[in-house]
């Protein structure tokens, strides 16, 4: 029997070997439509994303089995090469749940046969195996070679439970002799080689978003000294001409709601800088807030008829809720536009935007109006500012989110430093401004600065002076804990007593000499920029709103950390 069953070998490698090259296909077709790149290895992957890694990879394992000739009321099939590279691609979850799919299938719904229940348990333990390999090697788990060990060692085992399950045992050895080495072959060969494409899909377009964020840096880079000043049609010119030169599309565009501010490139004969948005796309853009990719001439909906333009990204400049404008890329047949430029423009979009929202606040120029923000030095130090809006820049590339905390807190400082014309104000608005402060240092120093804040009973509706306690929570901070590599801790501490509001300021920092303490506590001192303006100009504030007996009390010695009290009379 075996002497006959042998010449079908060679029909049966060349039958897997046709089926094996459209599953393939299938396959290689299937990656390139859809961005499974996000969908895995990872393990933080959505439940979601999981299922959907799952149907499909199943489906394919379905296919698989009919992949090839019947022997013995049994398929030798191409299911091994799905399930081992799902579970690798997917880890556990998806290759128990593909493996099961598919094993299921081949037990429960296909063509049944002798062999059935060890085909169908051969494919879910292939499937889980290669999944829990693939948690014990992230990182490394889409390795071609990899692929093909396991599904080798797994189709052998495949065969070793046909002949221990299957009965007659001389069907079952006769079915083995037959499948086995055209399933072994091709199995671990097809294994390898989805394995190798979804690594390299994967590598081209993680090589593409770098290339991508390097060119988004590069052009936000070049544009963040134009934007400073706001939108306008000098800095809207330069942007984009940037943008021309960096991206190679057609044309760049920014406007207004209504204005065109620049136009460069194909069509800037009629495009005209300073004259109106002529494309109702553009409008269409402004009024819903949503970018927009169009393809055609009549989308874009010029007005003039000799328009060169076929196609246009565009994409809406916010300022905090408001749409400021929108920043347009064009496309002509010889020049197409594609999603990769869609993305850029998407990131550039949100760049910008947070550069605008940054220009809204007015920082410099609105902090130099107020005489009491000149003096209290400390509270505008240019270098605090500048650090600050570094901080924020670096946290919209990683963290968006956080970025966008940071800015509601220099502008809730920025607000209070401004708004210090004010009589007295409540300590809460005080410990807000404070906070705000602190946020953005914690950001910056990340554990070298540890702070505690405790308001005792009734604290917070006590009224100061505005301006009073940031500055020497300042203090604390830059030349307390900072100081010391490790940093340190800074506590506030306000509670009411007879009468008073009583606040303490406590760092474990590198502390003072008597020199600098007698500076601060001394009346009449000159106001220079060295250390201890901010708690110079508390004290003076104090006791001439109070008198001299309510000037600070500091406590202070090199390394041994500082204190200051002071005492605020409640009526």
């Amino acid at each position: 029997m075996t002497d006959l069953l042998n010449p079908q070998v060679p029909e049966l490698f060349l039958n897997l070997s046709q089926r094996f090259g459209l599953l393939l296909a299938g396959g290689f077709a299937i990656m390139t439509v859809t961005s499974l790149d996000k969908l895995g290895p990872r393990r933080d992957r959505p439940l979601w994303a999981t299922v959907l890694l799952v149907v499909l990879f199943g489906l394919f394992g379905v296919l698989g089995t009919y992949t090839g000739n019947s022997v013995f009321k049994s398929f030798a099939n191409l299911r091994a090469m799905v399930v081992v590279t799902a579970g690798l691609f997917g880890g556990p979850g998806v290759g128990f749940g593909v493996g099961l799919i598919a094993g299921a299938h081949r037990y429960l719904i296909d063509i049944g046969g002798f062999s059935a229940l060890p085909c169908g348990l051969a494919t879910l333990l292939e499937g889980t195996a290669a999944g829990f390999i693939a948690r014990r090697n992230p990182g490394n788990s889409l390795d071609w070679q990899m692929a093909m060990g396991i599904c080798l060692a797994g189709e052998t085992l495949h065969m070793g439970l046909v002949l221990l399950f299957s009965q007659p045992f001389v069907e079952a050895v006769a079915l083995v002799q037959v499948i086995a080495l055209p399933m072994i072959v091709f199995n671990s060969l097809g294994a390898g080689l989805f394995v190798k494409a979804l690594d390299l899909q994967m590598r081209f377009k993680q090589a593409r978003d770098r290339d991508l964020a390097r060119q988004i840096l590069s052009i936000a880079n070049q544009t963040v000294g134009h934007l400073r000043g706001g939108l306008n049609p000098a800095s809207a010119q330069a942007t984009a001409a940037i943008i021309m030169n960096e991206a190679q599309v057609a044309a760049v565009a920014l406007t207004s709601n209504n204005t065109i501010l620049a136009h460069v490139g194909e069509g800037e004969d009629h495009h005209v800088s300073g004259g109106e948005v002529l494309t109702r796309a553009t409008q269409r853009v402004v009024d819903t807030g949503e970018p927009l990719f169009v393809h055609d001439r009549q989308s874009i909906a010029c007005s003039s008829d000799g328009c060169p333009l076929t196609e246009a990204i565009i994409v809406p400049l916010r300022k905090g809720s408001r749409i400021m404008g929108c920043l347009k890329l064009y496309g002509t047949r010889r020049s197409p536009l594609d999603e990769t430029l869609f993305e850029l423009a998407k990131g550039l979009a949100d760049l910008f935007s947070t550069q605008l929202e940054l220009e809204d606040i007015g920082i410099k120029n609105q902090l130099l109006a107020h005489a009491e923000i000149r003096r209290l030095q400390a509270q505008i130090n240019p270098h605090f500012l500048f650090n600050s809006l570094n901080t924020i820049a670096s946290f919209c590339r990683t963290a968006p989110s956080q970025a966008r905390e940071l800015l509601l807190d220099l502008s809730r400082y920025m607000r209070r430093n401004l708004d210090s014309s004010r009589g007295l104000i409540p300590l809460s608005d005080e410990i807000e401004q404070t906070r705000a402060y602190l946020a953005i240092e914690q950001a910056r120093f990340g554990t070298r600065v540890k702070t505690e804040i405790d308001l005792g009973p009734g604290a917070a509706e006590c009224l100061v002076p505005p301006l009073l306690i940031q500055p020497l929570v300042e203090n604390a901070v830059r030349h307390g804990v900072l100081a010391k590599p490790e940093g340190g801790l800074v506590r506030l501490t306000a509670w009411r007593e007879n009468g008073h509001l009583l606040v303490e300021v406590h760092d474990d920092g590198a502390g003072m000499d008597r020199v600098a303490v007698q500076a601060i506590v001394r009346s009449g001192s000159s106001e220079s920029l060295t250390e201890g303006i901010g708690a110079r100009n508390s004290n003076q504030r104090l006791m001439q709103l109070y008198g001299p007996d309510y000037g600070l009390l500091v406590d202070s010695a090199p390394d041994r950390g500082t204190s200051i009290s002071l005492r605020i009379p409640q009526q």
